[in-house]
């Protein structure tokens, strides 16, 4: 499938898709796998198998333990889809949503495994600890919700699709707002977020002063390919000060994922492939779909020329995508 007008992005997902189990099949079936789930452990000093796949204290839904666990399956994720290749692929462009962000930099070589590892650690830790409140996922446009979310005292989080908006805040202000919504949409739904705080708004406030210290020391570098920066919508700078600002800003201000998908597209990026998490009902990683890929189809469908897109989560998703890219 390494056409010549094959032009690559890889994706990465966000804190919402990591479950209980979540990498055991390929930790079980590749060497590769077992030694980046060891390097992590290492590099953070605790068992991030054992926290993945039996959470015996129940820690992998605490932000300070997500967001590495997720950054490690989706790095062990790429490393064994390119391992199991004939010829390692080439991407042209990396982008990860929220948390995701880090890790499509260290696709881009801009950041160590082991750097990442241990700024998404402070981060977690910084946003549970010192964050507030929570997130609500609402069925409406940028308008209409922000004007719901400056009257309840809240703000914007994350702009996922033109029908989809997400906002942070306290709790009390949050059901105000749900109160009212259900008023002047009976037949729109919203849904909370199973989050430690309202993220990317002003109550992570603290957390981003405090993280702006770990950020500043973080040896980071320009990156091979292109990432898309969440904070601005398109494309990072290669100037690794202004990635650190921007990775700064993230947490404070509105995830931009739909445009930073309109942007790919406007690139003329046309193959995209997720690599890590899983979302859906079933307890097993066989039984989990991908994070994104409802979010990509609605967001792309309308494109002149859709992009393909494939996922690596699982054993199964593994071998379906090195299949199709081996042809």
């Amino acid at each position: 499938m390494n056409y010549p007008n094959q032009r690559i992005l890889f994706l990465f997902p966000g804190q919402g898709s990591q479950y209980l189990g979540m990498g055991q099949d390929l930790y079980q079936a590749y060497d590769c796998v077992r030694q980046t789930y060891h390097e992590a452990s290492e590099i953070l000093g605790y068992d991030m198998a054992a926290l993945s796949f039996e959470d015996p204290q129940e820690q992998i839904h605490l932000t300070r333990y997500t967001q590495p666990a997720l950054l490690t399956h989706s790095v062990a994720c790429l490393r064994i889809f390119q391992e199991l290749l004939a010829r390692p692929i080439s991407a042209e462009a990396s982008a990860g949503h929220s948390l995701g962000e880090y890790t499509a930099l260290v696709a881009a070589g801009a950041l160590e495994f082991k750097t990442a590892l241990n700024l998404v650690h402070h981060r977690g830790t910084l946003m549970g600890n010192y964050g507030a409140g929570e997130m609500e996922a609402l069925p409406l446009g940028l308008k209409e919700a922000e004007l719901l979310a400056e009257k309840h005292f809240s703000s914007i989080a994350a702009c996922n699709l033109p029908d989809q908006t997400v906002v942070g805040g306290l709790s009390e202000d949050l059901d105000k707002l749900v109160g009212e919504l259900t008023e002047q949409f009976p037949k729109k739904r919203s849904s909370r977020l199973k989050t430690e705080g309202a993220f990317h708004t002003y109550y992570m406030v603290e957390a981003a002063r405090r993280f702006r210290l770990i950020l500043d020391k973080a040896p980071l570098i320009p990156p091979q390919i292109r990432v898309l920066s969440n904070y601005t919508g398109g494309f990072h700078d290669d100037d690794p000060d202004i990635i650190k600002s921007r990775l700064f800003w993230q947490l404070t201000n509105p995830v931009r994922w739909h445009e930073n998908l309109i942007s790919a597209l406007d690139s003329g990026l046309n193959t995209f492939v997720e690599f890590g998490g899983g979302i859906g009902k079933g307890e097993t990683p066989a039984d989990k779909k991908p994070n994104l890929a409802a979010i990509i189809k609605k967001a792309t469908r309308k494109a002149d020329a859709p992009p393909t897109y494939h996922a690596v989560i699982n054993a199964d998703t593994l071998l379906d995508t090195t299949s199709l890219f081996s042809k």
